[in-house]
């Protein structure tokens, strides 16, 4: 009895502790950190894997360069399944294309090395372009017609007579390649975009409804994170969407994630009009109508219930007595007061509108049950899904640096009759399309150089110490395990990406991993000469004919938007739903910009807000000009016109008094309201939405744009 009171005193501590222990286990592998290292681990081993798979079958049917299959892994795996398979179906139809085309250009151009190289450097400045122009994951095709081009087009200038047969071989490792990476991302623990994708969009519905209700408060300064936070989860939606397709997961319905895209993107500029006209109303006041109050109160009530079972009656109810308030105030609307009461009324309902739509579809989405499709939306308008903000100069520059920078590197090779010089400038034509996206490729290129130095060191330990001792495959798959594994860790972390592409690409080819051992130290020290000399030259190239300075880039922007605003205040007029969108993608490229710039842009994003809103009045007050005649029609033209011209000056410094644009529109009002005209309601919303539009804040960009 004594010895088993004693065991049991002994083992209840332990007990506890191994409880103790367990459970702080399970904690540390939730935490976000080592959720990503483990993804990042998965990542790693089945990137290896799959490029061991190809560097297998590639020697077992016996194909010349089996490294180039190793390479492909690495650069089609991403480290979700559908991400890997859209970046592979475009990546092999891009490598088909990219062939082509050099085994079109290289023989009808073979008398003539330099105008051969043009021809091959215009063609890599096309894709680059056509891929800048595309920002979907189509645009990888583009790059890699580029790539293709490049890799094997220019060590052929000098020797045309192989192109053939390297195409033809090329396309057969690269396509081997692709189907490993496919196969081994798609099947073996698959991590689903799908997944990725529901968790994003139910954050993006918990931050519009933060922002929703505070609009409420009409506190217009105090929600700009709000706002910001929002247009940042509209973009990671639709870059997770893109890939959706081609997951393995059950697809979600693409009209479903446009429909909810649309009203959300709807509810940004919606929040910034509610937010004003309370502020301008003072509805904290005792000469505000009771009814508006109470119907606030009550909207604040049901923003935040999304779990209350009878939330869709509540919605349908508030939204009918925000109509009743609108057309009660609307009716004889005697004072700017009560008109401000209407407007703010009809965007109250609009607003319950979206959320309510929203909330339906997310469990549409989240359910997959066709019972709960929704049929009847409370803002019925079509899907748009995402526009694309394309700039078509700034994608002309790039190609044009690109093909410049080509173009000297030829002219250096075939001047100098360096035997390296067809690599060399192979390589740096993979630089331009796989880094010269973004406004500033140096820094990525640099960053691949870093891991190409990692990889040039390792590749020569293994060619000349460790591979000559190797017998078998397997001995050989355990050696470039530790290598492969912890650069492919690496390149599953955003930050070091391309520092990781410097290893993983390089240590297959510079280690001729082919079907026998063959090191040459001489012809690998030429390869590193080259290599070195194309990334170098590259990143100097970049620097000085693709980088765009953030500063230019966030004022083109801006400007860009202003003339939109002019244009749709002139009649050109698309979809309003395709100029929301469309700004709210340009919202989204200014966020990153932004956080890289030295400059306080601290209204810029206020500023892009404001020219959404005046560019969705103007357009409206313009599709109404032929509905209306005599004189309002002609004020309504001039104040259109006036505006236009505002918004065209470069620099916000045109020469209309922007006090002028108040006047013109009270006198809209005053005019409209003695008349008995169609959608008069209507016109008189859209003048209060274009007055506090044009506010405080439409000058504000003007200091920023240089």
């Amino acid at each position: 009895m004594v010895r088993m009171n004693i065991l049991s005193a002994v083992s209840q501590p332990s007990g506890r502790a191994a409880v103790v222990i367990a459970h702080a286990a399970v904690s540390l592998l939730r935490t976000p950190a080592m959720r990503a290292d483990l993804d990042a681990l998965l990542f790693s081993a089945k990137s290896f894997a799959a490029a061991m798979l190809a560097y297998y079958v590639s020697l077992r049917i016996g194909l010349a360069n089996p490294y180039w299959a190793i390479v492909t892994v690495y650069i089609v795996s991403q480290t979700s399944a559908g991400a890997s398979l859209s970046r592979g179906v475009y990546r092999f139809v891009g490598t088909l294309v990219g062939a082509a085309a050099t085994v079109a250009i290289i023989p009808n151009f073979v008398n003539d090395p330099i105008v051969c190289s043009a021809v091959l450097a215009g063609w890599i400045g096309l894709c680059l372009y056509f891929s800048l122009l595309d920002r979907t994951p189509r645009a990888y095709a583009f790059v890699l017609a580029g790539y293709t081009a490049s890799l094997i087009g220019f060590p052929c200038v000098l020797d045309p007579g192989t192109v053939f047969d390297t195409a033809s071989v090329r396309v057969q490792e690269i396509s081997l390649g692709i189907l490993c990476a496919v196969l081994v991302h798609r099947y073996i623990l698959p991590k689903r975009m799908t997944d990725q994708f529901i968790g994003k969009l139910l954050a993006a519905l918990r931050d519009a409804r933060r922002l929703a209700a505070d609009a409420l408060k009409g506190t217009p300064t105090e929600n700009r994170r709000e706002r910001t936070q929002l247009a940042v989860d509209l973009l990671a939606l639709q870059g997770l969407a893109t890939h959706l397709p081609y997951d393995p997961a059950p697809a979600l319905r693409h009209e479903s994630v446009q429909l909810i895209h649309d009203r959300l993107a709807r509810l940004l500029p919606l929040a910034a009009e509610i937010e004003d006209r309370i502020h301008s109303l003072g509805m904290d006041g005792d000469n505000s109508p009771d009814e508006l109050l109470a119907l606030l109160d009550d909207i604040a009530t049901w923003i935040p219930a999304v779990e209350a079972a009878d939330r869709e009656g509540v919605a349908t109810c508030l939204i009918a007595r925000a109509r009743a308030i609108n057309k009660r105030f609307s009716v004889g609307a005697a004072t700017p007061g009560a008109r401000l009461a209407a407007n703010l009324a009809g965007h109250l309902g609009e607003m319950i509108g979206l959320l309510q739509d929203c909330d339906n579809l997310w469990r549409h989405i989240v359910t997959a049950d066709p019972a709960h499709e929704v049929t009847v939306f409370h803002w019925p308008k079509p899907a748009k899904g995402y526009i694309y903000h394309r700039d078509r100069w700034m994608a002309g520059r790039a190609a044009l640096g690109a093909i410049v920078g080509i173009l000297i590197s030829c002219a250096f090779w075939i001047g100098s009759a360096w035997p390296e010089g067809g690599t060399a400038v192979s390589i740096f034509g993979v630089c331009c399309t796989l880094f010269g996206n973004v406004d500033a490729p140096a820094p990525n290129v640099i960053k691949y150089m870093l891991g190409s130095i990692y990889g040039v060191v390792i590749s020569f330990a293994y060619s000349f110490v460790i591979l000559p001792q190797i017998t078998d495959f397997a001995l050989l798959v355990a050696v470039l395990a530790p290598a492969f594994l912890f650069a492919g860790s690496l390149q599953a972390r955003p930050p070091t990406t391309f520092m990781a592409l410097g290893i993983t690409l390089t240590i297959p080819i510079l280690s001729g991993l082919r079907a026998t051992y063959a090191g040459d130290f001489a012809a690998s020290l030429n390869t590193v000469v080259a290599l070195f000399a194309a990334v170098g030259f590259g990143a100097v190239s970049m620097t000085l004919f693709q980088t765009i300075p953030v500063d230019a880039a966030i004022s083109r922007l801006l400007r860009l938007s202003r003339r939109g605003v002019s244009r749709r205040a002139l009649g050109d007029v698309p979809d309003d739903r395709h100029w929301t969108n469309l700004m709210i993608d340009r919202t989204a490229l200014l966020l990153p910009r932004l956080r890289v710039s030295s400059n306080g842009y601290l209204d810029v994003l206020d500023d892009t807000l404001h020219h959404l809103r005046v560019g969705h009045a103007v357009g409206a007050l313009r599709k109404m000009i032929p509905q209306v005649d005599g004189d309002i029609a002609k004020k309504l033209a001039e104040l259109l016109c006036a505006i236009a011209a505002r918004f065209s000056a470069r620099g916000l410094k045109g020469s209309v008094d922007p006090i002028g644009f108040d006047r013109r529109i009270e006198t809209l009002q005053v005019m409209i309201a003695d008349r008995s005209i169609n959608d008069r309601s209507r016109m008189a919303d859209l003048l209060i939405d274009l007055r506090f539009a044009l506010g405080p804040s439409h000058t504000a960009s003007a200091p920023h744009d240089r």
